[in-house]
């Protein structure tokens, strides 16, 4: 009887997705496979900076969402461990050169000395240029099992998503407006989406495509990301407000002090919280035809919007 009542149970377990055990086996391999990418040689002071940032922690959410989304279109983890790694060395330049004093001058990330206050500005812009070019070197040496022309794809989506049409574009009109106080909602969407939402998009879509997935299975990946990304950064603007420091691992309340347009500055904390909710719902529909494969984009997708830091 006892056995039969255990029997049930795992089956149960079996069952149901748990986000936090899928999680559990996907963070070690990515920040191994991170970890080996960048050896400290010399000048080691530059390897130094770049491992810094790079190992720094965080929920490496990027990486899991290449691999995530890989492996829901029939590929493996292997085949997209070198994009993975290569978006997490993107997001990490992003964040090195986003904190810099030119920029929104942090001095927290992650809990730990942003790298300019560790290795001084100069070193920081070199780390953040290194990271930047070394990913797309990692991507063409390192991917094995994939035909050449899908790789070929993804190096022109990451170069996209990265610079004045993608993240670079974003960054820039969201310093152009600050301390504006007459930002529209599509300013502010414009931003986020090129900024936050573009190499976002590029995590998923990437893995959908070095596994080989039709031009309709990528569309529904580009549209579950684009949601889950706006999805994102509404939490982001929510946290800035209602979250401790010790939470975010960053300063609190920079948005306010920079007189940053945000969605809660302009929709509210209520309406902002019910739009991010709205988003996701709509992420997770796009992956509905693809049944219990998609159950980790799913649950990374409700992770977005649970999250307290």
């Amino acid at each position: 009887m006892v056995s039969a009542h255990t029997d049930s149970v795992k089956k149960e377990a079996k069952a149901g997705f748990e986000l936090s055990v899928y999680l559990a086996e996907r963070q070690p391999l990515v920040e191994a496979a991170l970890d080996r990418s960048i050896p400290v040689i010399y000048p080691e002071k530059i390897y130094e900076s770049m491992r810094y940032s790079l190992l720094a922690g965080g929920k490496r959410l990027r990486p899991i969402l290449c691999l995530a989304s890989c492996e829901l279109a029939g590929g493996t983890v292997e085949m997209a461990l070198p994009t993975a790694c290569a978006l997490e060395m993107i997001h990490t330049m992003s964040l090195i050169h986003d904190d810099l004093p030119a920029m929104d001058n942090d001095d927290y990330r992650r809990g730990k000395l942003t790298n300019h206050k560790v290795y001084g500005e100069d070193i920081a812009i070199l780390a953040g240029d290194g990271l930047l070019a070394y990913s797309f070197e990692h991507v063409a040496a390192e991917t094995k099992g994939v035909p050449a022309d899908r790789v070929l794809r993804v190096i022109a989506l990451l170069g996209r998503a990265v610079g004045a049409a993608g993240l670079v574009g974003g960054q820039v009109v969201d310093l152009d407006s600050e301390g504006k106080s007459d930002i529209s909602i599509e300013t502010l969407s414009y931003i986020h989406t090129h900024k936050t939402g573009a190499l976002l998009e590029a995590c998923v879509v990437s893995g959908g495509i070095l596994a080989g997935a039709s031009s309709e299975e990528l569309q529904k990946m580009s549209r579950y990301a684009q949601n889950i990304g706006l999805a994102f950064q509404i939490i982001d603007d929510i946290l800035d407000i209602t979250a401790t420091a010790e939470q975010l691992g960053k300063t609190a309340g920079k948005d306010l002090q920079a007189q940053k347009a945000t969605y809660p500055s302009i929709w509210g904390l209520e309406e902002s919280s019910r739009q991010a909710r709205q988003l996701v719902e709509s992420a997770k529909a796009e992956l509905a035809c693809f049944g219990e494969k998609a159950q980790p984009l799913q649950a990374l997708a409700d992770f977005i919007t649970n999250r307290k830091h």
